[in-house]
């Protein structure tokens, strides 16, 4: 049953390293996206955008397309600033009379993303040794169930709620298991888990229904209704965003509170169960209380620049905050703080049920071998 285990992780981590994630097509007949880099900036000068007070640069740029160097271009360009060498990706559309017109759509930073992907990596391995190797392969099994089985599964049209419990479910049994090996503590945190998740999707749908969210509160959601051929459910993208979103945190504290458990009842066998788990709910009580605050940081963190738009509205603090986008964010890290304190109850008692098999062994263990080397 291990070894089967194993090389299912094994299959799903090579898939998600392997296998193409995107590439750039066609995105019509007559138009399609390009790489291309930047020979030379030919002029540069200062504007003013019209019935506007904004001065942005506009450039003149000499431009090559990588697939055809011979096909240079010369093009406008008061998007973004660039300079001679720079790698962008550019839109390439024909005109009536069937010469090619290049425009700018972003620079091109996957090599950038590759090099603090390789730094990420030698940390993790350098410091994590063994351990780190499976977070990473337990990392990119996880990818790869996000990208190849939950996001096909929501643009077909599949209940979002339903999908995500199911796929949490999934990428915590690839999680909690890759990571720290088939024991019984990763079962425990494995049930204690997925018994948070299930709480948490619960207490999600009730606020998700009782504040009359659409789901359609950001840019990218209205894009998306905008250009996807699927009648999607935006109310429940919502919250299946909600429940992936706080996976992490989940499986973090469930982890710990099984293996609290564990090193109590090995190194202190005189202790009853009751006592055990009122000594790890401590533990678990205080890992909460700096989870949370990462939880609300981070969400606060990824809304800044909309926190800064709205400090300077002469909106009331009461609209503010009931604008969707807002009151989201808020939702989110309430039910997410909400799943955090579950866990920690639950997978303890779960924990001191089903780990009591380790009661004593670092006493005995270090008894054991002390006698030996008296004789």
């Amino acid at each position: 049953m291990k070894t089967s285990l194993r090389t299912m992780f094994i299959f799903i981590t090579v898939m998600a390293i392997f296998l193409p994630l995107a590439s750039f097509a066609q995105q019509n007949q007559q138009e399609e996206i390009l790489q291309a880099r930047v020979i030379k900036v030919v002029s540069e000068e200062q504007i003013e955008v019209p019935a506007t007070h904004i001065i942005t640069t506009l450039q003149t740029l000499e431009i090559e397309p990588l697939n055809n160097p011979s096909q240079r271009a010369i093009i406008q360009n008061d998007y973004i600033v660039l300079e001679e060498g720079d790698k962008i990706f550019v839109r390439a559309t024909p005109d009536e009379a069937g010469a090619i017109i290049y425009s700018i759509v972003e620079r091109n930073r996957i090599s950038t993303l590759l090099i603090f992907l390789g730094l990420f990596i030698i940390t993790i391995l350098v410091f994590g040794k063994k351990q780190g190797l499976r977070s990473l392969l337990s990392l990119a099994g996880s990818m790869f169930i996000l990208a190849y089985v939950l996001i096909p599964s929501l643009t077909k049209g599949v209940n979002p709620v339903a999908a995500s419990t199911i796929i949490a479910a999934l990428i915590l049994f690839v999680a909690i298991y890759s990571t720290h090996g088939f024991k019984k503590e990763s079962t425990v945190a494995f049930t204690g888990t997925v018994i948070a998740v299930i709480i948490t999707s619960i207490i999600s749908l009730i606020a998700v229904k009782i504040c009359h969210f659409t789901g359609l509160g950001s840019e990218e959601a209205n894009f998306l209704n905008i250009q996807s051929a699927t009648r999607l459910n935006f109310s429940g993208l919502l919250l299946g965003g909600i429940i992936i979103g706080i996976l992490g945190v989940l499986d973090d504290i469930a982890i710990t509170q099984a293996s609290v458990v564990r090193e109590l009842y090995s190194s202190a066998a005189h202790l009853t169960k009751k006592q055990i788990y009122t000594k790890a709910l401590r533990v678990g009580q205080e890992h909460v209380g700096a989870l949370v605050n990462t939880l609300a940081l981070a969400y606060t963190g990824a809304s800044l620049p909309i926190l800064l738009l709205f400090s300077t509205s002469t909106f009331p603090l009461a609209l503010i905050l009931s604008q969707e986008i807002f009151a989201v964010e808020i939702i989110r890290t309430i039910v997410g703080s909400i799943g955090l304190v579950l866990t920690v109850p639950v997978t303890t008692l779960l924990a001191a049920h089903m780990l009591e098999h380790y009661r004593g062994k670092e006493y005995y263990n270090d008894h054991h071998h002390g006698h030996s080397h008296a004789h």
